[in-house]
């Protein structure tokens, strides 16, 4: 997990949140969402987590939506990443969906002006 947090901080999301999903999801344990500017760079997160969670071995079980690149779901079986363009994520809003998972806000840092503004 903090593999792929780093991999994905390399091509410097929007966003970038962490959802722990133990004991409220059967099928996974965790959740890493981000955000990205365009199709381009959700594409690029998602091939930068890839290369890197592959130079460790883990394995991908599934991948999703890679072609469109509004929304790209990488399986790796205890860790599902999601890779949003903005109006995407905007749209779905997994956070609100799983708004009782504790969750690690990592870009932008919980502490950050406009984490604050949004609470």
């Amino acid at each position: 997990m903090n593999l792929a947090i780093s991999a994905a901080q390399e091509i410097k999301p929007e966003t970038l949140v962490l959802l722990n999903l133990r004991g409220i999801s059967s099928y996974t344990d965790q959740f890493l969402i981000c955000s990205a500017a365009s199709e381009r760079q959700v594409r690029a997160i998602a091939d930068r987590i890839e290369e890197r969670l592959a130079l460790k071995r883990s394995r991908l079980h599934h991948r999703e939506g890679y072609e469109e690149g509004k929304w790209i779901l990488l399986d790796y079986g205890d860790l599902i990443i999601h890779i949003f363009d903005k109006e995407t994520k905007d749209y779905y809003d997994l956070e609100r969906l799983w708004r009782d998972a504790p969750r690690t806000r990592v870009i932008p840092p919980e502490d950050s002006p406009s984490c604050q503004e949004a609470s």
